[in-house]
């Protein structure tokens, strides 16, 4: 297990406008000429937190996909975030994780905001993903679902590393920022949250707050407001660090989720 080169784009998405998304992303990724490990972009990158899935919906053949096939092996990095697909003329909230040889693992949002109609839009997954990098174990998830430790817990330590992909408005910035450490401590895992800036379609404003936590809750990155990319290095001994002075998992709860 080695240390991990992250880089985390906040971007201003352009709503549901695919084409200008995937255009600025590739620029402003050129831009930070970077050196990395794993890009992770924003839950519905191309588009916005949009419900028009029939209009948006691409196959899993299509050009996004394509897309993030030619950006991670560009930079020889995994990339990851969500967008929406069509699969047997259903519409998921699916998030990808591409590696630069074109081989990729797919987790399909678990917890559909009802609030904003996503789950009479689209379909819940059923599945949690944990996926290796480095010698990392990683577990992707999508915005909603990090309300609900359950789903997130970290049973027999099956994961290192939990990323938040996101579309949270400024209204409830205070949970995103209060759920993600708890579930940083509670997990004894760093924890990534990566949302997106500015308003969308519906005039609901976003602030960012992309966040990095190590497995003690402390903050080591967080940017307000600014669309940015920046790179952070984690550092694997603090994992193992972390858990062998505080053995606290050992002691959780054991339970099965149907």
């Amino acid at each position: 297990m080695n240390d991990l080169k992250i880089t985390i784009y906040q971007a201003d998405i352009f709503w549901e406008d695919i084409d200008r998304n995937l255009l600025n992303i590739r620029e402003k990724l050129t831009k930070a000429n970077l050196e990395t490990d794993l890009i992770i972009l924003p839950e519905m990158f191309n588009t916005g937190f949009s419900m028009d899935a029939n209009r948006l919906a691409e196959p899993m053949d299509g050009k996004t996909i394509t897309w993030m096939h030619k950006i991670a092996k560009h930079y020889d990095a995994v990339v990851t975030g969500s967008l929406i697909i069509k699969e047997n003329n259903q519409f998921y909230n699916r998030l990808i994780w591409m590696r630069p040889n074109g081989i990729f693992d797919q987790y399909d949002k678990k917890h559909l905001f009802g609030l904003g109609l996503e789950n009479e839009n689209y379909i819940p997954g059923s599945n949690k993903l944990i996926v290796e990098l480095n010698g990392w174990n990683i577990c992707p998830v999508i915005c909603y679902d990090l309300r609900f430790p359950v789903w997130l817990r970290n049973k027999n330590t099956e994961y290192d590393l939990l990323i938040v992909v996101a579309n949270w408005p400024e209204p409830r910035i205070e949970h995103w920022l209060a759920l993600i450490k708890a579930r940083a401590i509670e997990n004894q895992t760093f924890v990534v949250g990566v949302n997106r800036i500015g308003k969308d379609g519906n005039n609901i404003k976003h602030t960012g707050n992309s966040v990095c936590i190590n497995p003690l809750g402390i903050s080591l990155f967080e940017n307000k407001n600014n669309e940015i990319i920046q790179t952070i290095t984690i550092e694997a001994g603090e994992i193992e660090r972390t858990r062998s002075s505080l053995p606290f998992l050992k002691d959780g709860d054991d339970f099965i989720i149907i």
